[in-house]
């Protein structure tokens, strides 16, 4: 009975499958959050008994950076992350979409269809029913993983998709220091990309006065050489053609090991 109800073949004889539909799922499948737990859980146990991660790894059988990852984690739910999804017609009518469930939890999709199609919808009633399944319209979010939000913050904001824009903002507006590193990777990227190297010593300064310990650390390696980073911030000139040159080189001599001498490699290096 249940494959009757549930399986694809009765989905498709449904003429009307979209009329209502529950709250969004979770981002990660059941499988996936057991396992994620079982093995956060697993990696724990060994380190409050007092082994390391070496030996953890060795035990379960996991790569190093694997077992690192799970230990840096206080929480299984740290660990979760969020899907990646491709820009739909639904994306311009998420925040209405939102806003509709949040005064009214039990409203029909029919209803959400009617009113997004006043708007100016040109989509299906089926890619806004996968729109609301995958819970992209929910109000709630799981927080970026560190990586990712990282990029999202080395980002030109005009790069970035609206979902991970709106995200970002959101995120920037309830932490101030995110919100000041923020500021402070912009300032570094406005001495980067317009070569404003006299300005560096003042930025070095406003980041000495904020509480980011980690950028105390890149203030005090660029200060270890502070001449050579003040030119390239400075100067038009670039290493970039040298390092080419080394990179063809290289290439060239792995490619004749072992079926050459050196006349030839010679030869080559001069003619490429």
């Amino acid at each position: 009975m249940t494959g009757g109800i549930c399986g694809p073949t009765s989905a498709r004889r449904s003429r009307r499958p979209w009329s209502h539909t529950a709250a969004g799922p979770p981002r990660q499948t059941p499988e996936l959050d057991e396992r994620t737990r079982t093995r956060h859980a697993a990696v724990h146990a060994l380190l409050n008994d007092g082994v390391g991660l070496l030996e953890c790894a060795r035990r379960l059988g996991w790569a190093l950076n694997t077992v690192k990852r799970y230990a840096r984690a206080a929480t299984a739910d740290d660990l979760r992350r969020p899907a990646k999804y491709r820009r739909t017609l639904v994306d311009p009518y998420r925040d209405h979409l939102r806003r509709r469930r949040g005064d009214e939890p039990g409203i029909a999709v029919t209803r959400l269809l009617a009113e997004i199609r006043e708007l100016g919808y040109t989509g299906s009633a089926n890619l806004l029913v996968r729109y609301l399944n995958q819970g992209r319209a929910d109000a709630e979010r799981i927080p970026p993983s560190p990586r990712r939000l990282v990029g999202w913050l080395m980002s030109r904001p005009d790069n970035l998709v609206d979902e991970h824009r709106s995200h970002l903002d959101d995120l920037l507006a309830v932490c101030p220091h995110l919100t000041t590193l923020n500021q402070r990777i912009h300032e570094f990227a406005g001495l980067l990309t317009h070569r404003r190297g006299q300005d560096l010593d003042t930025w070095m300064t406003t980041v000495d006065n904020d509480d980011l310990p980690a950028l105390h650390a890149f203030i005090h390696g660029l200060r270890m050489d502070l001449p050579a980073v003040v030119a390239g911030l400075t100067l038009p000139y670039s290493n970039g053609p040298i390092e080419g040159a080394n990179t063809k080189v290289k290439l060239l001599k792995r490619q004749m090991y072992g079926r050459a001498e050196f006349p030839l490699l010679r030869q080559r290096i001069l003619l490429a």
